[in-house]
């Protein structure tokens, strides 16, 4: 099976890479430490399944993946993070990875998660379908709610958030409330706080 690995850790890059060597089940294709690159490679590459972390320097893995599936379709992602937000794992989904593991997974479970991902079907692990069980259901923030939401993370009151985004002061509360109320929350700073520890946010 060739797998290609992206993440911007070397440390993370090299443990990856041992790990998949000692093992002739799989070659290892390429270790790549940015979306750009992946975008850039993957054509040349042709990776069986691609191991792709969220957090990369320059573009993320998710619109990684998304930008590399527009252009081949049948691509194979098992997304490999730290970040555990339950929004993280259905957007990770959403834009085509088949699998979601945490960078602690066990190796039984990246091994599986490779095999899942080359046959076309779903893994998640154990811990992670623990997390988002208990997160159900799923909070759907619109798109201006997010924006409103960011903007919110970055300290602006709500005239500053009507003046970035061109709307009325009124429009900003009512996104705001209903932020708080899908959130579950009771002001503006525990929302960001549950926004972040729940992946509609990072830092």
């Amino acid at each position: 099976m060739r797998v290609l690995i992206v993440d911007d850790h070397l440390i993370a890059l090299e443990g990856l890479s041992a790990l998949l060597n000692a093992n002739p089940e799989f070659k290892l294709v390429g270790a790549l430490s940015s979306g750009k690159e992946a975008i850039e490679q993957y054509g040349q590459l042709k990776p069986d399944v691609t191991i792709m972390d969220l957090r990369l320097g320059d573009i993320n893995g998710i619109e990684a993946i998304r930008r590399i599936r527009e252009a081949h379709p049948q691509a194979r992602f098992i997304v490999m993070t730290t970040f555990a937000g339950d929004e993280n794992v259905y957007r990770a989904l959403e834009a085509g990875a088949s699998a979601y593991l945490m960078k602690d997974s066990l190796r039984h479970e990246l091994f599986t998660a490779l095999r899942c991902a080359r046959q076309g079907k779903r893994f998640i692990s154990s811990a992670v379908a623990s997390q988002l069980a208990a997160s159900l259901p799923r909070i759907d923030l619109t798109p201006r709610e997010q924006e409103v939401l960011e903007l919110m993370a970055n300290g602006m009151r709500n005239k500053e958030i009507a003046g970035e985004l061109e709307i009325a002061e009124h429009t900003v509360k009512v996104h705001v409330q209903n932020i708080l109320g899908k959130l579950n929350v009771s002001d503006r700073t525990e929302a960001v706080v549950v926004a972040f520890k729940r992946g509609f946010l990072h830092l």
